[in-house]
């Protein structure tokens, strides 16, 4: 079975995320691919999906909600998992604000909050602007023990009830 893990990231936590989701699920039988979103040539070539943005300003990236939207035909009657990364610190945010209309045309099985990571020396003057007035902690605060489990959720999931093409 092959799985695509699309992602939309921008400056590589979220990126990690799926490239380690991928990997999990490769462990498992599964021909999974961690592709960024802008790289997906097929989407019709896979059997199931596991599609993830990092969130800026409260929603996911433009592409990725974008990949979503334009690509509800393929998605529509196949297994999809959603995950967002961003959130630094200890404290969980709401879902995304796109995630209403992310969950009406993907339908997905779940939808995952992965916390992300901070490095000020990789953002623009205003990200950092934005980051500093919201006194967002610098460092890498993802758990990635959570992050394979949920990846092996995912296999558990397509192994027991495999989608035919």
């Amino acid at each position: 079975m092959k799985v695509l893990v699309a992602y939309e990231s921008k400056h590589g936590s979220t990126r990690a995320i799926a490239e380690r989701i991928a990997k999990t699920l490769s462990t498992h039988d599964l021909t999974a691919t961690a592709r960024p979103i802008d790289e997906v040539v097929d989407p019709g070539e896979y059997d199931a999906y596991v599609i993830g943005s990092a969130v800026y300003y409260g929603g996911w990236m433009r592409e990725a909600v974008a990949f979503v939207r334009d690509h509800e035909f393929w998605l529509v009657d196949k297994p999809v998992w959603l995950f967002s990364s961003g959130p630094i610190g200890t404290s969980r945010p709401a879902d995304p604000r796109d995630m209403a209309m992310l969950r009406q045309t993907s339908k997905p099985r779940d939808h995952h909050v992965f916390y992300g990571a901070l490095d000020r020396d990789e953002l623009s003057i205003g990200e950092r602007l934005v980051v500093g007035a919201l006194k967002a902690p610098d460092g890498d605060f993802r758990d990635w023990s959570e992050i394979e489990r949920w990846a092996e959720g995912i296999a558990e999931a397509l192994c027991k009830a495999p989608v035919t093409a």
